[in-house]
C-alpha cells in the first residue's frame, strides 16, 4: 500500500492525538515516510484545520487517525464515586472537584460531519482505533480513493478488519505507548507482543501488516520487516522531536529515568493506555480505589485535575503516554530522525 502511494520508506509516524502536529506529520512525509495526525480528540473544525495546515507544508501523502469507540456507559453513582476518590487531589491545589463529568470526545462511528470533512479534504490514509466505523463510512472513504488502516490487538479483531474491506492492519503489540486499540476494553486481553502478533497476522492474512509497539530504531524496523511486516509504526520515538506538541514536562520525563517505568492502565482515560507512571496513576491504582468510569468520561476528570496542577507548575497528573521502548528515545528533528532510521535499517 505504501509503495502504491509513492512512499519511499516503510516508516509510519504514529498518529498521536495531542502530540502529533502538522509540522511533525509533514516533516516525516517530506523525509520519505508516512506522517500522521491524531484527530480523535479534535472537533471537526480543528481536524479540518490540522489537515489543511499539513497540506500547506507538504505535497506528499500523509495519514489521519480517528477513534471508533462505543459511546460511554454513563453511571451516575460510579462517576460520583470516581470524583470523590480524586477530590483530595483537587483540594491540594485549592479547587473544588467538578460536580459532574462530560463525554469529551465524539466517536467517528456514525459521525456524518466528520466523514464529510474527510471526503472534502482527502488525506491519503485514514486509520481507525478502538474499532471500526460503519460499512457505509468505509465504502465512502474507499470510493473517494482514500486508503484505510485499522488497529488490531488480536486475531479476532484482525479478522473483523479484513472482512470490513480495510486496506491494511496495524498490529499493535502490548509494548506500545498510548491507548491500546482493543475493540472491547472489557474483553480478556492476551496482551500479545508486537513480535508474536505480527507473525500471527502475517501468517493468517493477505493484507499488509504494519507492526506497532516498542519499535524505536532502525534495527527494530528491520526486525519487523524480517517478521513479514510491510512497515513499522513508531510513536514514542518521535515525541522528543521539536515538531511534536509534547510539553516541557513531558519531554523532561522522557529524558529521565522515569521513562523506564511505564504502565498500561485505564485510570487516566477509562481505557487501557500505556504511559509514564505518575502520582495520578499511583493514586488511582492504590488498594481500595473504585473502578474508573467509562472512556472518555474519565479523561474529562483527569484533564481537569492536570489543568489545576499545571497552574502550580506540576505535571505529575498529566497523561505522558510512552511505550516500553521510551528509554531509547532520541531528541532529533523529525526529518533527521527518519534519515537515521533509514540508515540503521539499511533501507
Amino acid at each position: 500500500m505504501l509503495k502504491e502511494l509513492g512512499i519511499r520508506f516503510p516508516i509510519i509516524q504514529a498518529p498521536m492525538a495531542g502530540v502529533s502536529t502538522p509540522a511533525l506529520a509533514a516533516a516525516v512525509s517530506n523525509a520519505g515516510g508516512l506522517g500522521s495526525l491524531g484527530l480523535g480528540a479534535s472537533t471537526v473544525t480543528q481536524a479540518r484545520a490540522a489537515i489543511e495546515a499539513t497540506q500547506a507544508l507538504t505535497d506528499r501523502p500523509f495519514g489521519v487517525n480517528v477513534f471508533c469507540h462505543h459511546p460511554a456507559q454513563r453511571d451516575p453513582e460510579l462517576e460520583a464515586s470516581w470524583i470523590k476518590h480524586l477530590s483530595p487531589l483537587f483540594a491540594e491545589f485549592g479547587v473544588d472537584s467538578p460536580a459532574e463529568l462530560a463525554e469529551i470526545y465524539k466517536s467517528f462511528v456514525g459521525d456524518t460531519e466528520a466523514l464529510e470533512m474527510l471526503l472534502d479534504t482527502r488525506p491519503a490514509v485514514v486509520s481507525f482505533h478502538f474499532g471500526l466505523p460503519s460499512p457505509s463510512q468505509i465504502s465512502a472513504l474507499k470510493n473517494a480513493r482514500i486508503r484505510t488502516m485499522a488497529t488490531a490487538t488480536n486475531l479476532q479483531e484482525a479478522e473483523a478488519i479484513s472482512e470490513a474491506g480495510i486496506d491494511a492492519i496495524i498490529a499493535q503489540g502490548i509494548e506500545a505507548g498510548g491507548h491500546r486499540g482493543i475493540f472491547d476494553p472489557q474483553a480478556i486481553d492476551e496482551r500479545l507482543s508486537t513480535f508474536v502478533l505480527t507473525r500471527l497476522l502475517v501468517n493468517n492474512f493477505k493484507l499488509p501488516i504494519v507492526a506497532a509497539g516498542g519499535v524505536m530504531d532502525g534495527q527494530g524496523i528491520r526486525a519487523t520487516l524480517d517478521l513479514g511486516a510491510t512497515a513499522a509504526q513508531l510513536g514514542t520515538a518521535f515525541i522528543l522531536s521539536p515538531e511534536s506538541a509534547a510539553s516541557p514536562g513531558y519531554r523532561a520525563n522522557l529524558k529521565s529515568e522515569k521513562a523506564g517505568v511505564t504502565r498500561l492502565t485505564p485510570v487516566l482515560s477509562g481505557r487501557p493506555a500505556r504511559g509514564i507512571v505518575n502520582r495520578f496513576i499511583e493514586h488511582c491504582e492504590a488498594v481500595g480505589s473504585p473502578l474508573p468510569v467509562s472512556y472518555p468520561v474519565a479523561y474529562d476528570l483527569a484533564k481537569q485535575l492536570h489543568a489545576a496542577a499545571a497552574k502550580h507548575g506540576l505535571e505529575d497528573f498529566a497523561a505522558h503516554w510512552a511505550g516500553q521502548g521510551a528509554p531509547l528515545t532520541r531528541e532529533l528533528p523529525a526529518e533527521e530522525l527518519v534519515k537515521v532510521l533509514v540508515a540503521e535499517a539499511m533501507l
